[in-house]
């Protein structure tokens, strides 16, 4: 009989920890964000939408100042420098990877980093780090636009939610391998759903059956918007989906070792001490006895 106990899965450290005002930042950014995203829809018939081509770029004004209080906030004690020094690394290597896919066909591997960094750091860590790594990307592409707030925060969701994944503590191996590959598969293609809200009612030059009817019912706009995104986007949201899926596959049990290792010796919010490591001299006071 074997005497040896399995070891329970190590406890992951949060780079970025939720507390009660981080968790207000991050619902109030997502709360404009729903608003930026699906404000045609809920635009009441009548509504004066003469200024609709204004909305992109107040919400490109608005949408970085909500995310930098997010970023201030989303831990109570702030960002600590090691979580801001990963953070960094993270960023860069998933802008990195964006362009290795050059847009062709909705390829882009950075995916599948931002899902797996979500699940290792949390969602609080994961949704700054989708966000940063996407503002990097555009410097990187000269992507930058009225679309990069809405990218933005799109892939913030992204990274968030694989981080609010179950089991965090316990689930190891080729089940969470398997659950992040298919949360990444969905992600890719509600990514892709989400960010046509952003374009879908600016595109004028659409047959009538697909395009956007201002003023319309709400269901009518719906059925517009599901025959827009098969007919224009599918061919790219099921390749990054694909591509998302591979490299959980292929390379997501490395990269997720390697995340945790990183977390571990980075020791995040680990209590701080300082000692006198000169031990007392004879005649000399102790350190805590009064001069």
């Amino acid at each position: 009989m074997s005497t040896s106990r399995e070891k329970s899965p190590t406890p992951q450290a949060r780079a970025v920890r939720l507390g009660p005002r981080a968790v207000v930042a991050l619902l109030l950014v997502s709360a404009v964000g729903v608003a930026a995203f699906a404000w045609p829809l809920l635009a009441a018939p009548g509504a004066g939408l003469a200024h609709s081509q204004d909305a992109p770029w107040l919400f490109a004004a608005l949408l970085p100042l909500l995310l930098a209080v997010a970023v201030a906030t989303v831990a109570d004690t702030g960002l600590e420098a090691k979580a801001v020094a990963m953070l960094g690394v993270l960023a860069a290597a998933g802008a990195a990877l964006r362009p290795l896919g050059a847009g062709t066909a909705g390829i882009e591997p950075m995916f599948f980093l931002m899902v797996l960094s979500g699940r290792v750091l949390g969602p609080g860590f994961g949704f700054v780090l989708g966000s940063v790594a996407m503002f990097a990307s555009a410097l990187l592409t000269g992507g930058v636009g009225p679309w990069l707030p809405f990218q933005m925060l799109a892939m913030g969701w992204v990274s968030m939610g694989a981080g609010l994944l179950p089991a965090p503590d316990r689930l190891r191996g080729r089940r969470e391998v398997l659950m992040l590959a298919a949360y990444g598969a969905v992600a890719s293609v509600a990514y892709g759903t989400v960010m046509n809200l952003q374009g879908w009612p600016y595109i004028g030059s659409l047959v009538s059956g697909v395009s956007y009817v201002p003023g319309a019912p709400v269901a009518d706009n719906l059925a517009r918007f599901v025959a827009y995104c098969l007919a224009t986007s599918l061919g790219w949201d099921l390749p990054r989906a694909a591509v998302t899926v591979a490299g959980t596959v292929v390379l997501g049990p490395a990269v997720l070792k390697a995340l945790r290792r990183a977390t571990r010796r980075a020791a995040f919010a680990a209590p701080v001490t300082f000692s006198d490591p000169r031990p007392p001299t004879a005649g000399s006071p102790a350190p805590d006895a009064p001069r």
